[in-house]
């Protein structure tokens, strides 16, 4: 099985490849690996007593955080080493300053791990969330390097507990020891005979508390915002747009929208600033004039989002209507009803924030006008 997986790898790179000419986000996933054990040997030099953080993509790296933090607080003497696999995590954490390294990691092969884990020689690794990179996995267990799972959820329809997934369960032993988010994942493993598994929780919550608590005010959406009703609109798809705009064109004039687009990208920036009618105006252009014109606030920049759900009264959150909904804790931690598409049945949080009528799911333009027209009607 493992030439199985070896061979997926190496497909997987060529079609990386193949697809770089046409492929923004390819190009840069491959511009960044280009000579990336160089870079990191001279960088990691003769460093020792280092601990390895690995995250998929920026939201694994919101989940980690607060472990990062926490240890190099317990450890101030050890060096921290944070690598991602997404050029969307890397290229938005590449300055963070908790961390003394930040780099991608490399290809999963045979070669690519031992030519890293000689140069890094870590103490101990830290895997978050959904991370299951066997070589690497693999030569970490050989080398007697405890290794930990973060924030982890299972599900059972994932192949570790299918009757094929003998191979994959092998992977999830490696591990020093998993920390699980809920109960449901604690059963599922240990139904496979994996009981180095403890409760934990997600580590997210800790991290949005934190932004919550020390979130800072920012003159120009308060400008916006002051007396009027907000519903802040975070990491949409074009897909989102599709279901919100016809509501946007036709809103109250007591309401205004905070519009955060998931890709910042300018074909999509005027795609918005094309489809919709009302006056709109992009944070980068704001002024204290067009501001009180303004009824669609659209942030063109990155890193803000979490700090602007503290205007709302109302939150819309994207992906729903593709491949899962972003992260709903940073608007619920500020109270505000959250609404989405109906891809969210693997996220517990949105299941449960349901459940408790803090969160509604809607499949259309028409379902999402009648959820907030009565959000907004409940609120008065």
């Amino acid at each position: 099985m493992q030439w199985v997986y070896n061979f997926i790898i190496k497909f997987y790179y060529f079609t990386i490849v193949c697809a770089s000419p046409f492929n923004l986000k390819a190009k840069v996933w491959l511009e960044g690996r280009k000579n990336l054990i160089e870079k990191l040997k001279i960088a990691i030099g003769k460093n020792s007593n280092i601990i390895w953080f690995h995250c998929a993509s920026l939201g694994e790296f919101e989940q980690g955080r607060p472990v990062i933090e926490a240890y190099r607080k317990i450890e101030p003497n050890h060096k921290t080493l944070l690598t991602f696999f997404s050029p969307s995590g890397y290229d938005i954490r590449k300055n963070y300053n908790g961390a003394d390294w930040v780099f991608y990691l490399p290809l999963d092969t045979n070669k690519n791990v031992k030519q890293f884990l000689n140069i890094v020689k870590p103490q101990k690794v830290v895997f978050v969330k959904y991370e299951f990179w066997y070589n690497f996995l693999n030569q970490l267990h050989k080398n007697n390097v405890p290794v930990y799972l973060i924030s982890a959820i299972f599900r059972k329809e994932q192949m570790f507990f299918k009757w094929y997934g003998s191979w994959y369960r092998k992977i999830l032993k490696i591990f020093t020891h998993i920390f699980v988010q809920n109960e449901e994942s604690e059963i599922l493993l240990k139904s496979i005979n994996v009981n180095n598994v403890t409760i934990a929780g997600d580590t997210r919550f800790d991290r949005v508390y934190e932004i919550a608590t020390n979130c800072k005010n920012i003159s120009e959406v308060q400008e916006f915002s002051d007396g009027y009703r907000i519903i802040v609109i975070g990491s949409a798809w074009q897909q989102d747009e599709d279901v919100l705009i016809p509501f946007i064109n036709k809103a109250p004039q007591n309401i205004k929208f905070i519009f955060a687009p998931h890709e910042i990208k300018e074909s999509g920036l005027c795609r918005l600033e094309k489809n919709i009618t009302i006056p709109i105006v992009r944070f980068s252009q704001a002024k204290q004039s067009n501001l009180k014109i303004a009824k669609v606030l659209v942030i063109d920049n990155v890193g803000m989002l979490s700090s602007l759900y503290k205007y709302g009264n109302i939150a819309y959150i994207g992906g729903g209507f593709g491949k899962g909904i972003h992260n709903i804790l940073e608007a619920a931690v500020f109270g505000l009803p959250v609404v989405f598409g109906a891809n969210y049945k693997k996220f517990s949080e949105a299941v449960n924030l349901i459940s408790e009528k803090g969160a509604f799911c809607i499949n259309n333009d028409k379902e999402l006008e009648q959820q907030f027209n009565e959000l907004l009607e409940n609120e008065t």
